[in-house]
Order: structure tokens, then C-alpha cells, then sequence
């Protein structure tokens, strides 16, 4: 997957692509209905499937101060959307220029000359440019007058086991602790992505070590232990493994700001710098504190058991 970062420094071979508009929070099975019709819009007229989406997030950005929502990073994104076969991700920064941009100037200077995709698709209630004045209806008519197609994907109630899917809905389910319900709305385990950073190393002395990563500007699942399936994407030891993993303050040492410590099972290595992508599977219990270090590894042992059974039952 090419991944472009800029409307005005796009090389000739990522023009004439059919993409997808939209942020894709979570890359759900509603924006993954999204993104197939670009597929097959591309299909018909031999062109490669695109997605353009936005860093920061538009409400980010408006919002900076706001809580964080995002049940991705962009690594996690970027590697989502390269594994459902997106060919080229307009990656582009949400900034005070293309802020400023209104509808028309959005759809003439970054779709048309800027990128020069052959064909978009959006979102029946898809709105652009300065103010968000710009509506699908609008996006037509332009594709029209500048040479570009454009599909409006219709506004689909997507059900499954766990309920209808919205970004909304997955949000609740990882803050109740059922990853599995929003598995069943994703259509993937949600997965924490990132390079492993330095931590206290307290686990390697508990017969525990763990990975550490960084949390910063993700929706926060509920705290707690949970079981977890491992990709290490780089480095002398990528490839798949179960694990168990601490999500949360970890109170038993004081610590106040969240990250995600995992440990892979039956693994010997050095980690650091590596990036992960951690699948969340089961939650195991909440966070909580233990009278001695004693009592904190009895229960990692019986946590690391009830992980093992709930990984091999996959």
C-alpha cells in the first residue's frame, strides 16, 4: 500500500484511483460496505481502491481539548486498511489550510488537481469543506463539472450478534470490557498498534516481562487484565503469539498514567523499538491492588492460565 501525505505533492503513478472518503475510526464493517463499493467502482474502470481520510481527526482538531476518542492510532489504520487491500491512502493533514478550504475548493483542488482520483465515494450524510457546507449532493455536481465520478454509499443500519454497528457503540463495548461485542461490530479484534517503549521493567523480575506501549489519544477500554493475540510486525522475531496483557495505571505500584504492558507467552527477546499490534480478546478481571508482591504473582499465574484456555478455544 502507497501512502501519500499531501494533495499537491502526489506522484504521477497514485493519480486515477477509486477511493473512499471518510475518517474510518476503527476501519467497522460499515465502513468497510463504504470502501468495497470504491473497490468495485475501481473495478469498473481499472482503477486502484484509494481511501483518503484526515490526520488529525477533523474533531480533533476543532476540539483539541476534548477527550480523547479515537479507537485508532494511525499505524493501527494505516495497517487495517493495507490488509483489506487498499492500494493508495491519501493521508493528509488536517490543518488550517485545508481547513479553509470551501466545498468547491476541496473538490477541485485536492480531488481533482490535487490527486486527480478518478471516481470518490461518500456517505449519504457526507459533509466538506469550510463550515462543513458542502453535502453529497454538492460533491456530484462537481464531479460532474471537474471530471470526477462519484458514488453516494446510502446510510446502512449494519446488524450483527452484538447489535447494530456504530464507532459509538464499539467505544461502549470497550469501556464495558466485552471486547468480543465489539469484535463482532469491527469485524477484527480491536488492536492497540505501536512501537515498544521503555518502561519500570518490574515484570522481567515477577517472571513476567512485558511490552510496553503507549496509550496516548485512544479511546481507553475499561482497565484490567485481558487475553490477547500478539502480531509483532518488525524485527528479527515478527510473526503471531498469545499473550496476556495489563491495561490500565497499574495501581499496585502508584502509577497514574495508562499504557498497555504485555506479556508473550513462552517468548524470549529484545522488543524495544519493535512495533506490536495487540489484539484485544477477553477481559479477565479489573485492575486492582495485592497485599505483597507474593499475592500479585499468584494471581498473574492464574490469569496467564485462564488466557492460555481462552486463546486455545480461537
Amino acid at each position: 500500500m502507497r501512502i501519500i501525505r499531501s494533495f499537491t505533492a502526489s506522484e504521477p503513478q497514485d493519480r486515477g484511483a477509486s477511493a473512499a472518503i471518510g475518517n474510518f475510526d476503527g476501519v467497522h464493517r460499515g465502513h468497510r460496505s463504504v470502501i468495497e463499493l470504491a473497490r468495485r467502482a475501481g473495478e469498473g474502470i481499472g482503477a486502484p481502491l484509494g481511501v483518503m481520510t484526515f490526520d488529525p481527526h477533523p474533531r480533533a482538531f476543532f476540539a483539541p481539548d476534548a477527550p480523547a476518542f479515537r479507537l485508532m492510532n494511525v499505524e493501527a489504520k494505516e495497517n487495517r486498511l493495507a490488509q483489506i487491500g487498499v492500494e493508495r491512502l491519501y493521508s493528509l493533514p488536517f490543518n488550517d489550510q485545508l481547513a479553509a478550504l470551501t466545498a468547491r475548493d476541496f473538490a477541485q483542488e485536492v480531488i481533482a488537481d490535487g490527486l486527480g482520483l478518478a471516481h470518490v465515494v461518500v456517505g449519504a450524510d457526507f459533509c466538506f469543506g469550510k463550515g462543513r457546507k458542502g453535502t453529497a449532493e454538492d460533491l456530484v455536481a462537481f464531479g460532474q463539472e471537474m471530471g470526477f465520478g462519484v458514488t453516494i454509499a446510502p446510510l446502512l443500519t449494519i446488524e450483527t450478534e452484538a447489535g447494530p454497528v456504530s464507532s459509538t457503540r464499539i467505544r461502549e463495548a470497550l469501556a464495558e470490557g466485552r471486547p468480543r461485542d465489539a469484535q463482532a461490530m469491527l469485524g477484527h479484534w480491536h488492536r492497540i498498534d505501536g512501537p515498544v517503549i521503555h518502561g519500570e521493567k518490574r515484570g522481567r523480575t515477577l517472571g513476567y516481562p512485558t511490552a510496553n506501549m503507549s496509550l496516548a489519544g485512544l479511546h481507553l477500554p475499561r482497565f484490567g487484565v485481558y487475553a490477547v493475540t500478539v502480531e509483532i510486525r518488525t524485527g528479527p522475531h515478527a510473526g503471531h503469539y498469545p499473550g496476556v496483557a495489563s491495561l490500565g495505571v497499574r495501581p499496585m505500584f502508584g502509577e497514574n498514567m495508562p499504557n498497555l504492558e504485555t506479556h508473550i507467552f513462552d517468548f524470549s527477546g529484545d522488543l524495544y523499538g519493535t512495533h506490536l499490534s495487540v489484539g484485544l480478546v477477553e477481559y479477565l478481571r479489573p485492575e486492582q491492588r495485592f497485599d505483597g508482591v507474593e499475592a500479585l504473582v499468584a494471581q498473574m499465574d492464574a490469569d496467564s492460565l485462564r488466557a492460555r484456555a481462552c486463546l486455545a478455544e480461537l
